[in-house]
């Protein structure tokens, strides 16, 4: 009894050694004595115990941080950038024959051609064109890591720190690039008030009603506001000037004497002119 149940205990034992589970998102890579025999597919698989070994490689989409990097730009600029990667292994055999540590091998290469890539680039072309950047990044990584079965499907910068000074300096320039546009578009609406202005000003002298019509309409908005000031268009008050001269005119002929009579032989008087 005793040994039947030590059959049963090695029996179970052995079962044990022998079967091996691949989830559907792995792949397993199976050595015989070392040597490369197949890549199983997922499901149930059946080993020999000490001769058969199994690796189990996912074929998920992993994602890889890379470390925050100081970079010297195009133009001398120092600056930090960190980002990440995208990929997944797509021939399970090679990432195990070719490389010993997928993670590791990404990381370190990922590192190297982003410090590479933005130190071609200056510090204006790394923070306006970082789709460029990351499309070049992913291709270099791509070229390597194809050998190792990995296909690199994403790269992106994550963050990019700039020096103080150059945050000041940029603040700087963006802030004088706003005034010059507010300059430019004041003097666009000036040079249009102008165009404006000397349509009007034609208008009202080929008519001069309309120069009264709007001098009523600006007695009446001033009259609106509840104040004692007095205005007279200027038309009045050469009106008003032109009559005081004409009465003046007309008071100093008045006040001439009367032309004296010189008489003649005939009997008759010749009155002289003044």
């Amino acid at each position: 009894m005793i040994a039947f149940w030590i059959v049963l205990a090695a029996l179970v034992v052995l079962l044990a050694l022998c079967i091996r589970i691949v989830k559907q998102y792995e792949k397993g890579v199976l050595f015989r004595l070392g040597r490369l025999q197949a890549v199983r597919e997922p499901g149930l698989r059946l080993i020999i115990p000490l001769v058969d070994v199994l690796h189990k490689i996912s074929l998920r989409v992993v994602t890889r941080p890379i470390q925050s990097q100081g970079i010297i730009t195009k133009d001398n600029v120092s600056v930090d950038i960190s980002a990440v990667a995208y990929y997944k292994v797509v021939d399970a055999a090679k990432s195990v024959l070719a490389v010993e540590n997928v993670a590791a091998a990404i990381d370190q290469i990922a590192q190297t051609t982003l410090r590479g890539v933005v130190g071609r680039h200056t510090l204006d072309e790394t923070l306006s064109e970082t789709e460029v950047i990351n499309a070049n990044i992913r291709e270099i990584l791509d070229e390597t890591t194809t050998e190792w079965g990995v296909l690199v499907t994403l790269v992106q910068l994550k963050d990019i720190q700039l020096p103080d000074s150059m945050k000041r300096a940029m603040a700087r320039q963006a802030e004088a690039e706003r005034e010059k546009r507010a300059k430019i578009i004041a003097a666009e609406g000036e040079a249009l008030a102008a165009a404006s202005l000397g349509q009007a000003s034609d208008t009202m002298m080929a008519h001069p009603l309309a120069l009264q019509l709007r001098n009523l309409q600006t007695l009446v908005e001033i009259g609106v506001d509840k104040n004692s000031t007095v205005v007279f268009p200027a038309p009045l008050m050469s009106t008003i000037g032109e009559l005081g001269t004409f009465l003046n005119r007309e008071s100093a002929a008045a006040a001439r004497p009367a032309p004296k009579a010189v008489g003649n032989p005939n009997g008759s008087s010749v009155g002289t002119g003044g």
